[in-house]
């Protein structure tokens, strides 16, 4: 996964650290490190002298000097203090313009480009920071921060909400043909039983020519009840006999699926609107394809803004080589990512979580 961008960023990362290199120098002075100071002094300073030893003893006392004049207590200050680096942003700026230019290659969106760049410029520029052996890690740590920052805005644990839930908890998805909304749902049934929690799905895709058909071979796999009416049937009744069916069979979660659309088509966006107001779901979740990048970004922000959902559902994660969209859905729109498709069987629902996916980009 994500392959594209790891480039992108590993080239970032290399010409950043040459020029950390070009600029750090090495500390010979430890004036501004009190606590360090009398660490190397203590290492330097030497031992008491016995005035009744001979007039060779106190030479051999003297610090020895190298032919280059460097003494041990300057050798010691070297290893104690190695070397630091100061940066302007004339240092990086043309290195910066490049690591923009390879995430916005990789799908991530303009604005959250430009956050990205800007943390990174912030760790990096106007601090006097100290190197170690591998200029590399400095430069990496302030990639992952500025990574892990943008993807934890608005975190929301589905698991943790479900147990504390009133039930049954009505779940609601919603978005454009072909993105995978189904398959994600009979995912997340399987992954409800496994927890120990009942579910129902509701067919309320009965627009689509086959997605009852379609829906029901998943529940029969996964054994799961499905409420289904005729197809161009009214979904917003589909679903409250769905949400009926639950309340009587204490059943803990409804999963409704609803027709996919584009947020251009009024009249399926109105019917939308009918689902939600007569049905009240407890979260509405949006799903769309990791590999849609930017596409799969604008759709969740025109969504939200008609249709405010929860959290998003990513598919075919483990098909993207660039993850534009996994790291953009969030912050553009404000809501969390709540799981990850990353594979055919109904077992391969990842829940997201960002600092495995920073990890991913740097493994």
């Amino acid at each position: 996964m994500f392959n594209k961008l790891k480039e992108k960023l590993n080239t970032f990362k290399k010409s950043a650290g040459n020029t950390i290199d070009e600029k750090a120098v090495e500390l010979e002075e430890p004036a501004d490190h009190p606590a360090e100071t009398e660490e190397v002094k203590s290492r330097t300073e030497p031992e008491p002298v016995n005035t009744e030893t001979s007039t060779t003893s106190k030479v051999s006392e003297q610090p020895t000097r190298s032919k280059s004049g460097t003494g041990f207590g300057q050798k010691a200050k070297a290893f104690v203090f190695k070397r630091e680096f100061i940066l302007d942003e004339d240092d990086i700026q043309d290195t910066l313009w490049d690591l923009e230019m390879g995430l916005l290659e990789n799908d991530i969106a303009l604005s959250v480009s430009e956050a990205i760049v800007e943390s990174v410029k912030n760790e990096l520029v106007g601090t006097r920071r100290r190197v170690g052996s591998d200029t590399g890690e400095i430069v990496e740590s302030a990639l992952k921060k500025a990574l892990h920052n943008i993807m934890s805005a608005n975190m929301f644990d589905f698991d943790e909400y479900l147990k504390n839930a009133e039930k049954p908890v009505h779940v609601v998805f919603i978005g454009v043909n072909g993105t995978g909304k189904t398959t994600t749902i009979a995912k997340l049934a399987k992954k409800l039983q496994d927890d120990d929690y009942s579910a129902v799905i509701a067919a309320g895709d009965t627009f689509r020519a086959g997605a009852i058909d379609q829906i029901q071979e998943h529940a029969n796999r996964i054994n799961t009840k499905l409420i289904k009416h005729q197809e161009m049937g009214d979904p917003a009744a589909v679903i409250y006999d769905a949400v009926q069916y639950a309340k009587v069979h204490d059943i803990d979660v409804v999963l409704s699926d609803t027709a996919g659309r584009l947020h251009t088509n009024v009249n399926l966006m109105s019917q939308l609107e009918k689902i939600c107001r007569v049905n009240s779901p407890d979260l509405v979740i949006f799903v769309d394809e990791a590999v849609a990048g930017n596409d799969a970004v604008e759709r969740a922000q025109q969504f939200n803004d008609n249709i405010p959902f929860n959290g998003s559902i990513l598919t075919k994660a483990d098909a993207d080589s660039k993850g534009g969209a996994s790291i953009s859905i969030a912050y553009i729109t404000g809501k969390p990512i709540l799981y990850l498709g990353v594979g055919q069987s109904y077992g391969d629902l990842k829940k997201f979580d960002p600092q495995w996916f920073v990890d991913q980009l740097f493994e």
